[in-house]
């Protein structure tokens, strides 16, 4: 079978082929999730912040977004207030020029940032984690590397960190699934300490003491005995001498020296003892002088 001319038809000129889709370029898809605002689509601006799913944001675009209470799309439609999102802290590339923003291939531009332990481009083609205790920004491999000789420590900053806390940047559908799964992690352990705080609040407005009170004396058995200070033991050693030179006054024998005392009105010295006083009842009416000479009889 042939046409004018002696010529041959191919097979796709007779068979009408389905066409295939137009693919996506990856490359371009993937500079444009790591350069460019998820909320709203355009560059990023600093201070840059991340969600707990890990996708980028222009800090100050959320502010204005929540301020004017307008509905978040449906990729970030989890971000509700301040508290679902985080700061970051990237390193600037030296290597970054004004020229990378607009000219140049895909291949041969910088990325505006990188990884400060060991250099690799944050552009997309390496896998980048965030820590959300501390907004430190640092390639995956560099991380794991340095997790078996220091846990649990941010090896920028140095702030202490748990498994919760590692958030994948802009990560693929398995990434999507643990983040959601670590953001729930997070808001528990929030919400258990702020119970702990209000809790440990309760605690020290029960613990407070109470004004000072004069100590009441109580007969009861029930009652509790507190534990003597040192000021109390000092009052306590002052009374007892007190007591004791009270008691001594009233000693039987320290009444003697007392002027009002008579020694015929003793009922513990004998007939004998009294007779040698003038108080006695022989001496009153006697009419010599009395032996010793505290009562003489001259005129």
């Amino acid at each position: 079978m042939g046409c004018d001319g002696g010529t041959i038809p191919r097979r796709d000129e007779l068979v009408r082929v389905k066409q295939k889709p137009e693919q996506k370029d990856k490359d371009a898809e993937r500079e444009f999730r790591w350069r460019h605002c998820t909320l709203t689509q355009q560059s990023l601006q600093e201070p840059i912040a991340m969600c707990g799913m890990g996708r980028l944001y222009s800090k100050q675009s959320v502010i204005e977004r929540l301020l004017e209470k307008e509905p978040m799309p449906e990729t970030a439609a989890h971000v509700k207030s301040m508290k679902d999102i985080r700061q970051l802290n990237p390193t600037p590339n030296p290597a970054f020029t004004e020229e990378d923003k607009t000219e140049g291939l895909l291949d041969t531009r910088h990325a505006p940032y990188i990884c400060k332990l060991i250099g690799l481009e944050m552009s997309g083609k390496f896998r980048f984690v965030a820590l959300w205790s501390c907004g430190c920004v640092m390639s995956e491999r560099a991380l794991k590397q340095i997790k078996g000789s220091v846990a649990s420590t941010c090896p920028l900053c140095q702030a202490p960190y748990s498994v919760e806390d590692v958030v994948v940047l802009n990560g693929n559908e398995e990434d999507m699934e643990l983040m959601r799964v670590k953001m729930e992690m997070r808001a528990a352990k929030r919400k258990s300490s702020k119970k702990d705080k209000k809790g440990a609040k309760k605690v020290e407005v029960k613990a407070e003491p109470a004004e000072p009170q004069e100590p009441v004396a109580s007969t009861s058995k029930s009652a509790v005995v507190e534990k003597p200070t040192t000021s109390t033991k000092i009052k306590a050693v002052a009374q007892v001498k007190r007591l004791g030179a009270v008691n001594a006054m009233q000693d039987p024998e320290l009444k003697r020296l007392k002027s009002d005392f008579s020694v015929a009105k003793d009922p513990k010295a004998s007939d004998v003892y009294k007779s040698l006083f003038t108080s006695h009842k022989t001496e009153k009416d006697q009419e010599r002088a009395h032996w010793v000479t505290y009562n003489p009889f001259y005129n």
